[in-house]
C-alpha cells in the first residue's frame, strides 16, 4: 500500500508540474507573470503547495516535511526579493531546520503521533530560532534580534533543565 501511495504521489507531482509548465509555454501572460522579477519566488512556494496537496490527497504524511522546507524557502526568497535584502541569507538559512520541524509536526498530526512529533519538531524549531538569532545578531540582522537573541538561549536552557528534573528515570 505504501509503495502504491508513493507511486501515486510521484505521478501527481509530475502531472501537476507538467500542466504548470505547459500553461507557461502556451500562455504569454502566465509566462510573463511567472518570470517577472517580483513573482518568481511564488513558483517555489507553489512547488511546496503542490507537495502539500499531494501529501494530503494520497495520505502520504512524509511529504509534508519537504513541502514545508520548499514552501519555507520560497517564503524566504519572496521576502528577500521584495525587500532586496539578499544579504540576510547569511543567517536566514538557519530557519531551514525550523521548516523541517514544522513538517515533522504536521506529519505527526496526520499519522496520529502528535506527541512525539511535537517534541521532535519543537526541538528543531527551537534550535533553528536559536541559530537564526545568533547568526542574525552577528551578521546584520535586525536590532531586535541582535539585542534579544540571548533570551532564546535562556529559554532553551530552561527547557533542558526542566526536562532533566521531570523526565522519568530509565533503568541502566
Amino acid at each position: 500500500m505504501h509503495r502504491q501511495r508513493s507511486r501515486i504521489a510521484t505521478a501527481l507531482i509530475l502531472i501537476l508540474l507538467g500542466v504548470w509548465f505547459l500553461i507557461i509555454q502556451i500562455s504569454p501572460a502566465v509566462r510573463e507573470w511567472t518570470y517577472n522579477s517580483v513573482s518568481w519566488p511564488l513558483s517555489v512556494i507553489g512547488v511546496g503547495v503542490v507537495l502539500l496537496l499531494v501529501s494530503l490527497v494520497t495520505w502520504t504524511p512524509g511529504l509534508l516535511v519537504p513541502a514545508c522546507v520548499v514552501g519555507g524557502i520560497g517564503g524566504l526568497l519572496y521576502w528577500q526579493n521584495a525587500t532586496g535584502n539578499w544579504e540576510s541569507w547569511a543567517y536566514a538559512w538557519a530557519l531551514i531546520p525550523g521548516f523541517v520541524g514544522v513538517g515533522v509536526i504536521l506529519s505527526g498530526l496526520l499519522e496520529g503521533k502528535l506527541r512525539g512529533a511535537l517534541v521532535g519538531g519543537g526541538w528543531l524549531i527551537m534550535i533553528s530560532l536559536a541559530v537564526f538569532g545568533i547568526f542574525g545578531s552577528f551578521l546584520g540582522g535586525s536590532a531586535i534580534i541582535s539585542q534579544y537573541w540571548p533570551i532564546v538561549l535562556i529559554v532553551f536552557g530552561l527547557i533542558l533543565l526542566v526536562g532533566a528534573f521531570f523526565r522519568p528515570r530509565r533503568p541502566l
